[in-house]
């Protein structure tokens, strides 16, 4: 038997700008937040650096390159059941066109401007998009 406390996970992602200012974003069929539109990203494994997770989750999910810049904003998601912090990296355009790799995870995606997204979003898209704005402003 295990009687460890449970542990919070890190998920990261990335806010996905192209040259028009758009925004790349999933729909999600997972919980946290399924049904829910945001970044693409997942779930940081053990040794690995936040970027490169970031950039894998993004590989694996959508079959597109990117680079993890900056971070833009780190959400904690703490609820009765469940406890993440996400960490969202900022990346300026992608190497490919973005095709569902893992239908059982992402239910549709597209480019969205920041002043007409999708609902209901996720608190770390959320938060990235205020950064976004703020950024600015």
């Amino acid at each position: 038997m295990n009687d460890s406390p449970p542990r919070p996970r890190v998920g990261c992602g990335a806010a996905i700008i192209d040259g028009q200012g758009r925004i790349l974003l999933v729909q999600r069929r997972r919980e946290p937040e399924a049904g829910h539109w945001g970044q693409p990203g997942g779930k940081l494994d053990w040794g690995e650096a936040g970027r490169a997770c970031a950039e894998r989750e993004i590989r694996e999910e959508l079959g597109i390159q990117v680079v993890a810049g900056p971070v833009l904003a780190v959400t904690d998601m703490i609820g009765e059941d469940s406890h993440w912090l996400a960490v969202t990296y900022r990346a300026d355009g992608c190497v490919g066109e973005p095709a569902i790799q893992e239908p059982d995870a992402i239910a549709d995606w597209g480019w969205f401007v920041l002043d007409a997204l999708p609902a209901p979003l996720t608190q770390a898209t959320r938060d990235a998009v205020a950064a976004l704005k703020a950024s600015k402003a």
